[in-house]
């Protein structure tokens, strides 16, 4: 999934368009919405997948019109393709449900559609429309203004996790919190890498890979939007619904053989708890990253696979971490714990941890060990200056080793080294605690580098919400009554 040049040239002209996005009184959040119609309606076009449209509302008919006339028509075609009496297609549908333009001068239009027809399009067929697509939407989320970088896990770790992993052809894949597709659409490039672009595969494999190997949920509407118009550009048509993993549409989802995921970070709103009959440990915590992790094991057939980036609250949290830890321990062989470096999200100083597990086929004793592999200690700062790529993760997978399920020969690099075993008993005696770090570190804070007023700014307000989200969890665990075991 790396970004060639011809890529990143089509993808630095498209965001150059905000410009005129701008004039018209279009923020940053909503751009890459308004821009994405535009440019889906064109990809469709250019890759020849126009069929699920009306003909009267593809690419040419709205790039032949002219002024106002073009504007009024595009308004319609926005709401005439999210209207079940006028497309068939449940994809176009979901896509453009409640779609609108906040456009509204008419040579702003005609200069983005101009603009769109001018860029290199056989080159762009050339690199793959879909890596265009994702470069936009990585481009989106490094812009601070946007504030779209929530969603956005960076394309260097999907690939690490995903060549770990190890997906495979036939095998049921989700993602329960799936932003814009990230994981989806790298666990795909990575079946069609192995078998011949799907060519390899019988009728019915294949079908199978298109239509039903992808499975996945996003609870934010645009998000959503993005997610779907990504997949379709990769060719992947099976459905990721709009809706909450942690209520009965999560329980909807059913048993997969992988689950690759990066869940929201924070609370529930309001302090809600998730709506899961089948939830046990988490049944009364309004923190969604523990929620999500019940979900993960659970929702795993057993020998199934996962890998969940996750901060490191959810490793030394007490009383429903702790119990749910064990859990998952007990149901599953979490088997690497890979500890990030700091500044490779959206906000500083925000800890993310990757973890490794198998559910188990029995339901209690799976653990015997868990390598962890640090890479946050004496690491350089991840920024826009010093952008994170593959070969900052070449030794870890080095480390890893070839076996998806964590069973290569592993190699303990002591008290110096970045990748240390713990027993299971070990754990028992830090009370279950994860957080688990021994080598000394001498860097810099990466906040110690932020010049920015926004970025500093940004910084103190992701500290004041860890502060606040760790008070309301504390406050609800009172007020349970307190659930130490």
């Amino acid at each position: 999934m790396s970004t060639s040049s011809v890529t990143r040239d089509i993808v630095a002209k498209l965001w150059n368009l905000c410009h005129i996005l701008r004039d018209d009184g279009i923020t940053y959040n909503e751009y890459v919405t308004e821009l994405t119609y535009l440019l889906f309606l064109k990809m469709l076009a250019e890759t020849g997948r126009e069929s699920p449209l009306p003909t009267e509302y593809r690419w040419s008919e709205l790039d032949s019109r002219q002024g106002e006339e073009q504007l009024v028509f595009y308004r319609q075609l926005l709401l005439d393709l999210g209207n079940q009496k006028k497309v068939v297609d449940p994809v176009i549908l979901a896509i453009f449900t409640d779609a609108q333009t906040r456009l509204r001068k008419p040579t702003n239009l005609k200069s983005l559609t101009d603009a769109i027809d001018r860029l290199d399009w056989f080159s762009a067929r050339d690199e793959g429309l879909g890596n265009l697509y994702e470069g936009l939407l990585e481009k989106n989320a490094a812009e601070k203004k946007s504030g779209a970088g929530q969603y956005f896990t960076p394309r260097p770790l999907i690939d690490c996790i995903v060549r770990l992993v190890q997906p495979q052809a036939g095998e049921v894949i989700q993602d329960p919190a799936a932003g814009t597709g990230g994981f989806l659409v790298a666990a795909d490039q990575y079946v069609k890498q192995h078998t011949d672009d799907l060519y390899t595969l019988t009728q019915d494999q294949a079908h199978f890979q298109r239509k039903e190997a992808y499975r996945g949920l996003e609870l934010v509407p645009d998000t959503h939007r993005l997610c779907l118009m990504n997949l379709m550009l990769h060719g992947i048509e099976s459905g990721v619904g709009c809706g909450d993993s942690l209520s009965a549409d999560g329980e909807a989802l059913g048993k997969a053989d992988v689950v690759l995921t990066n869940p929201p970070f924070g609370t529930k709103k309001g302090g809600g708890r998730p709506n899961r009959a089948d939830f046990s440990v988490t049944a009364e915590t309004s923190n969604k990253q523990l929620a999500f992790v019940e979900h993960i094991y659970r929702g795993l057939k057993p020998g199934g696979r996962a890998a969940v980036v996750l901060p490191d609250n959810v490793l030394f949290e007490d009383n429903t971490g702790r119990k749910l830890r064990q859990q998952l321990m007990e149901l599953c062989n979490l088997h690497t714990i890979l500890r990030l470096p700091t500044g490779i999200f959206y906000a500083q100083g925000v800890k993310t941890n990757v973890l490794f597990f198998t559910r188990g086929k029995n339901d209690s004793g799976n653990t015997k060990a868990v390598w962890v592999y640090d890479l946050r200690a004496n690491m350089n700062s991840f920024g826009k200056t010093r952008l994170l790529t593959v070969a900052d993760f070449a030794e870890f997978e080095t480390a890893f080793g070839d076996d998806p399920l964590g069973q290569a020969p592993r190699t303990d690099q002591d008290e110096d080294g970045r990748f240390r075993c713990f027993t299971r008993q070990q754990i028992a005696d830090r009370n279950d605690n994860l957080d688990i770090a021994w080598l000394r570190d001498t860097s810099n804070n990466p906040e110690d580098d932020l010049t920015e007023p926004a970025d500093i700014a940004a910084a103190i307000a992701t500290h004041l919400g860890n502060a606040l989200r760790e008070i309301e969890i504390t406050m609800e665990e009172f007020t349970n009554g307190g659930d130490t075991p």
